[in-house]
């Protein structure tokens, strides 16, 4: 083919694509047209309730309500009893630590903070307490992955810090101080024990604190110049200490250690301390040590959660000890938190997440152990 043919021949196929192209520009400007003209249509047909109304339809923004903006929050996990010894150190050292909370380190690690009770002292020397049926000690290898699965504060009031006696626990404050978990009700003075923990979120303010009721012996109360515990079997220092926190935070949140072990309601002290720290301005109460979960109770619109029972623990022979929860809350800046309670198995060594059954049969059951409180399917307190 000579030069010149070539040159038509592209040519004509130039001017082909360009019909094409043009052809195509042209169905697609129909299209557009005939979409727009139905879009209208309809909009005319919707708004009026017939076709070919003169009526237009009105703007969009036109009768619409603006939709309010949520109120900020600030979301908390708790969880009860956390126990890295005996038969549960045998089973994570086999195991690997993370084994522990791997069912609920990514609803840990979503929150915005998470609390447990540390019911045991962290240390690998001490002089173990006498007198008493169970004493505990845990490894350090177990806060990293403590941290790691997103836990950030500990309660340690309770009857097992002291385990190892002044030695343990200033090794347990050393441990959690080196992997940044934060902790309330045990200091190496009064004046820390008392103290809350302050945390900051999405322009809230939380002060959290921790108090025990249930001490072996006054030698683990913390004094001036003297490690130990924040008891309150005298409320007067907790009162204090939560009259304080109130007025430099938005949210108190006071984690109680008390009530007899394996009962499944509150005693009197439960109930008289609860309403004295709500009175004194806590937002939030929630309790441990029995062992087993205890219901609820709303008292002056703030909510008061008795007991979590265990979460990673030994397995006593008493299926309710086997029950266990994560609490989460939502809390506001003016103090007002909503509630859900997620229903977990706490087999030996590790939380475990109930199944559909199990979990409907558990909110029922400590449904009716709370008083004037409705828990939904879904776990929501009200």
């Amino acid at each position: 083919m000579s030069r010149t043919s070539r040159t038509v021949t592209r040519r004509r196929k130039t001017i082909t694509k360009w019909r094409q192209a043009g052809q195509r520009t042209l169905l697609f400007s129909l299209f557009a047209i005939l979409a727009v003209g139905g879009y209208v249509l309809y909009e005319r047909i919707s708004s009026t309730g017939q076709e070919g109304s003169a009526q237009p339809a009105p703007p969009s923004h036109q009768g619409s309500e603006a939709v309010p903006e949520k109120e900020p929050t600030i979301s908390l996990s708790f969880a009860g009893d956390v126990m890295m010894s005996g038969n549960v150190e045998k089973t994570l050292q086999e195991k690997g630590y993370d084994y522990a909370f791997s069912h609920v380190s990514p609803l840990f690690l979503a929150d915005d903070y998470t609390v447990v009770n540390l019911e045991t002292p962290i240390t690998e020397r001490g002089t173990p307490s006498d007198n008493k049926a169970f004493v505990y000690k845990s490894s350090p290898l177990a806060v990293p992955a403590m941290k790691q699965a997103g836990i950030d504060a500990v309660n340690l009031a309770n009857n097992h810090t002291l385990d190892q006696g002044t030695e343990g626990l200033l090794d347990t404050l050393a441990a959690l101080e080196s992997h940044q978990i934060d902790y309330v009700g045990a200091g190496k003075d009064d004046a820390r024990a008392y103290a809350p923990v302050y945390i900051e979120k999405n322009g809230i303010r939380v002060a959290l604190l921790g108090f025990s009721r249930v001490i072996p012996e006054y030698s683990w109360y913390a004094g001036k110049n003297k490690p130990g515990l924040a008891a309150t079997y005298d409320p007067a220092l907790a009162v204090q200490a939560i009259q304080e926190a109130q007025a430099k935070a938005d949210v108190v949140i006071v984690i109680a250690h008390w009530g007899k072990e394996k009962v499944d309601d509150p005693i009197e002290h439960q109930t008289t301390l609860a309403r004295t720290f709500i009175d004194a301005g806590a937002d939030l109460v929630i309790g441990g040590h029995p062992h087993v979960l205890q219901g609820f109770e709303k008292y002056q619109d703030k909510w008061i959660a008795y007991s979590l029972g265990n979460f990673i623990f030994t397995r006593a022979s008493e299926p309710k000890t086997w029950e266990s929860m994560v609490l989460q809350a939502e809390c506001t800046k003016q103090g007002s938190c909503e509630l859900t309670m997620l229903p977990y198995h706490a087999k030996l060594g590790q939380a475990v997440p109930m199944n559909e059954a199990d979990g409907r049969l558990l909110l029922e059951r400590i449904q009716s152990l709370s008083n004037s409180v409705t828990i939904h399917p879904n776990g929501r307190l009200e």
